[in-house]
């Protein structure tokens, strides 16, 4: 008997711990409310060329190509065929005439960018300027009247503490996840060896 009281009384601590350390957890659910119709979806499409050469003609290897007949010259000539590349990310409203935030690495070779709201309506977006090295890239859309984010102050972030993320990661429109600050002021080298100083870190799967 006495050990099944104690058993209880373990029980009851840990749920009572549970129950203490979900009070303490953050509430997300007004923050999305608030903050999910600025976030868009961002679809691009890039046309790049490709040469296609066709199949060589059996008499190529006797002759050179000053050589070869007319017919055979036009068809070992390369081809261009174009060819359609398309990618997605995710970016944010900063101001209610269409001013968009993104990265550059979704929207630098696309030739077109359509942009998605949460309420399904489409713009089509062109690139304002873009930067390789903090890889942030700024679009336009023509509208009025949009949901904004609003920045906050990246003087007062700490480590450890509460990060939201709202984005459509593989297609899945406007999925949210949350995780912690993991670093502050992280230094990130390029492709060119140079490094952009701070970058915030966070364990945010997105």
């Amino acid at each position: 008997m006495k050990g099944v009281v104690q058993i209880w009384t373990l029980l009851i601590v840990v749920v009572l711990s549970v129950q203490v350390h979900a009070r303490a957890l953050p509430d997300f659910t007004e923050l999305v409310e608030n903050n999910s119709a600025a976030v868009v979806k961002i679809n691009t499409v890039a046309h790049a060329n490709e040469k296609s050469r066709q199949q060589q003609s059996p008499y190529s290897n006797r002759q050179s190509p000053q050589q070869m007949p007319e017919i055979f010259k036009r068809l070992l000539q390369p081809r261009q065929q174009q060819r359609d590349v398309r990618s997605m990310g995710s970016g944010f409203i900063i101001s209610e005439d269409g001013y968009i935030l993104t990265n550059n690495h979704v929207v630098g070779d696309a030739d077109e960018i359509v942009v998605r709201l949460v309420d399904r309506r489409e713009f089509e977006a062109k690139v304002i300027g873009k930067d390789e090295r903090s890889d942030l890239a700024l679009l336009k859309v023509d509208a009025s009247d949009l949901p904004v984010v609003k920045f906050a102050d990246s003087e007062d972030l700490k480590v450890g503490a509460w990060v939201l993320a709202i984005g459509s990661p593989f297609g899945l429109d406007f999925s949210v996840s949350a995780g912690i600050v993991s670093a502050i002021g992280r230094s990130i080298p390029t492709e060119n060896n140079e490094n952009y100083v701070p970058f915030i870190q966070t364990d945010v799967a997105i």
